[in-house]
C-alpha cells in the first residue's frame, strides 16, 4: 500500500483525512456534492497512515447519513477491474467497515453491497465478517454455496478451507453452515473444522525455538539466526536467558554486549537492561556509539524500558544529546521524570516538531509527558500538533494534554472532539467540552442515544447529562 497523501489541514479533505471533528463539521455546511466528492475520496483511498489502529469507519458512516450520502462511488470502487488485480485487503478494506456500520444503521443498500461482495469481491473475507456482526441468519446461509465455491473440491482446496475456517475472525457464519441443512455444504464446513482443530494441535506440538538446557551461547545464536532471516528475535530471547543465565554468566553476557554478532548483542543489553545491571547503561552508551542501525534501535529501546532512578538521573545528562539516546532520554523523562524535568521534557518536544515534523513517532510519548507533567507553555505547540498531525492517535493525545495544559481547550478544541474520529477523544471531549455551547448539549444527547458509540464515551455523557437529559 502506497503512503497516503494528505491534504492541507484547513481544507474540507485535510480535515476528513484527519478524521477531525470539525471535518464533519465542515461537511455539513459546505455544498452537498463538495462534501459527497471529499468523503468519497476518504473512503475509497485509505488516509490513514496505520489503518491497523486508527479508526474511521464509524467516523465517514455517520458523515454518510447527515448527508444522505449514495453509495454508488462505493459500489463502483468495489467491483472495479482493479479488485481482482489489486487483492490487498487494505484497498477495499474501510469501503466493508463503512458499509457494516451503514448497515448497523438500518441502510439496506450498504447491507445488499455487503451481501454482493461477499458473494464476488476479492476481499470478501472482510465483508463476511461486517456480515456476521450484522445480517441475519437467511442472509448468511445464502452466501453459503458461493463461498465454498471458492475452495475447489480437491486436496489444495480442502486444505485451503480448512485454514480459513481455522483462522476465521469471525466464527458465527461457519457454525451456521456446519449446520446448514443442504449436507454438501455442512459436511464440507465440518471436515474444515476438523482439519483446522488438528493444525492448530500440531501446530502446538511442533514448537520452535529455546528448549530447556539451552546454554547462553544457543540462546545468542538463535538470536542471530532470526536476525539473519529478517526476523528481530532479541526480545523473546532476552526472557529466554532470565531462564537460562546464572550468575556466573554475567561475564560472557556483558561481554557480548560489548563486541558480540548484532543479535547477540541485541539480546545482552535487553536482558542487562530489563535487569537493572549496573552496567547496563554504560553498555547501552556504548552500543550507541559504536553499534550497527540494529543495535542502536535495541539499545535505545532497552534503556527507555528501565525504571530504576539510576536510568532517570542518567536521562537528564543524555537529554541534550543531538542523537538518538538524547531523543530516547527526553521520552523517559516524560515518562518518568518530575517536574524538574519540564524544561527537558519541552525542548525535546519541541525539538522533534521542528526537526521531524507533526507525525514524529517520539512525538506520541513526549505529547503524553507534557500533559502529565502539566507543562502549561507547551499549549501552542500541542495546538499545532492537534492541527497538523495525520495521525488521529497522536491527535487524541495532543487533546488529552491540552485538556491538562490549556484553559481553552473547554470552549475550544473540546467542542469538535465530540465528533472525532477515534472514541478516546470523544470521550476527553464529553469529559470537557463547555455545555454553554449549544451543539455541545445536541451532540452529547445523540451520542448518548447513538447505539454505535462505544460505552466509554456515553458513560462521560451521562456524567455530563441529567436524568431527563438536560446537560448539567
Amino acid at each position: 500500500m502506497f503512503e497516503p497523501v494528505i491534504a492541507p489541514s484547513g481544507t474540507l479533505l485535510g480535515l476528513l483525512q484527519r478524521g477531525r471533528g470539525d471535518g464533519t463539521l465542515h461537511a455539513l455546511t459546505a455544498p452537498r456534492p463538495e462534501a459527497l466528492a471529499a468523503l468519497n475520496h476518504c473512503v475509497l483511498r485509505d488516509p490513514r497512515h496505520d489503518w491497523q489502529v486508527e479508526n474511521r469507519s464509524l467516523y465517514y458512516a455517520r458523515l454518510y447519513l447527515d448527508l444522505n450520502g449514495e453509495l454508488d462511488a462505493v459500489e463502483a470502487h468495489l467491483f472495479d477491474a482493479e479488485d481482482v488485480l489489486d487483492t490487498d485487503e487494505s484497498r477495499t478494506g474501510l469501503a466493508l467497515a463503512v458499509l457494516g456500520h451503514l448497515a448497523s444503521y438500518g441502510r439496506r443498500d450498504a447491507l445488499e453491497l455487503l451481501r454482493r461482495y461477499a458473494a464476488h469481491g476479492s476481499n470478501w473475507a472482510w465483508a463476511l465478517d461486517e456480515l456476521a456482526l450484522r445480517d441475519d441468519d437467511a442472509g448468511l446461509r445464502a452466501l453459503a454455496a458461493p463461498v465454498l465455491a471458492r475452495f475447489p473440491a480437491d486436496p489444495e482446496g480442502d486444505a485451503e478451507l480448512a485454514a480459513t475456517v481455522r483462522d476465521a475472525f469471525e466464527p458465527r457464519p461457519w457454525r451456521l453452515w456446519a449446520e446448514d441443512p443442504r449436507e454438501s455444504i455442512a459436511t464440507r464446513v465440518r471436515a474444515a473444522h476438523e482439519t483446522g482443530c488438528f493444525d492448530r494441535w500440531q501446530r502446538q506440538m511442533r514448537p520452535t525455538g529455546p528448549r530447556p538446557g539451552w546454554s547462553v551461547q544457543a540462546v545468542f545464536e538463535w538470536a542471530q539466526q532470526g536476525l539473519d532471516r529478517g526476523a528481530a528475535l532479541h526480545v523473546p530471547a532476552a526472557r529466554c536467558l532470565t531462564a537460562v543465565a546464572g550468575p556466573e554468566d554475567r561475564a560472557e553476557i556483558i561481554q557480548a554486549a560489548k563486541d558480540g554478532s548484532d543479535g547477540a548483542r541485541c539480546t545482552a543489553l535487553r536482558y542487562l537492561a530489563d535487569g537493572n545491571d549496573p552496567d547496563a547503561l554504560g553498555l547501552i552508551e556504548g552500543a550507541v556509539a559504536t553499534g550497527s542501525t540494529v543495535v542502536v534501535d535495541a539499545a535505545v529501546a532497552a534503556f527507555e524500558r528501565m525504571r530504576s532512578l539510576a536510568a532517570v538521573d542518567q536521562a537528564r545528562g543524555w537529554a541534550r544529546r543531538p542523537d538518538a539516546l538524547g531523543a530516547a532520554a527526553g521520552r523517559v523523562l516524560a515518562c518518568r521524570g518530575g517536574v524538574q524535568d519540564r524544561d527537558l521534557v519541552l525542548a525535546a518536544l519541541r525539538e522533534a516538531v521542528r526537526g521531524e515534523g507533526p507525525d514524529a513517532p517520539t512525538l506520541w510519548t513526549l505529547v503524553d509527558g507534557t500533559g502529565r507533567l502539566g507543562i502549561a507553555c507547551a499549549a501552542p505547540v500541542l495546538r499545532h500538533i492537534y492541527r497538523e498531525t495525520a495521525s488521529s492517535h497522536l491527535r487524541g493525545r495532543a487533546a488529552r494534554a491540552l485538556a491538562a495544559t490549556d484553559p481553552s481547550f473547554a470552549t475550544g478544541f473540546a467542542v469538535e472532539c465530540l465528533w472525532d474520529c477515534e472514541e478516546t477523544t470523544r470521550e476527553i471531549a464529553a469529559r470537557h467540552a463547555e455545555t454553554g455551547d449549544t451543539r455541545v448539549v445536541e451532540r452529547l444527547r445523540r451520542l448518548a442515544a447513538d447505539p454505535a458509540e462505544e460505552a466509554e464515551v456515553q458513560t462521560a455523557v451521562r456524567s455530563r447529562i441529567g436524568p431527563e437529559e438536560t446537560a448539567v
